[in-house]
């Protein structure tokens, strides 16, 4: 099994990692009720998307 021969520095390290960082969702509203959803995507709270009815939602 490989070993490296030398200790990686800590900014070799970083460089390496920097890529690993999460980010925040995407998130955009609600074109007919302004609740805030994933874009592309059926809005939950009315079952709209792109101003068509897709689903129907229950009232809960």
């Amino acid at each position: 099994m490989p070993v490296p021969k030398k200790k990686s520095s800590r900014s070799h390290r970083g460089g390496r990692r920097s890529h690993d960082a999460l980010s925040m969702p995407a998130l955009s509203t609600c074109s007919n009720c302004g609740a805030v959803k994933s874009p592309h995507r059926v809005c939950g709270e009315c079952g709209y998307y792109k101003d068509v009815q897709v689903i129907e939602v229950e009232e809960a």
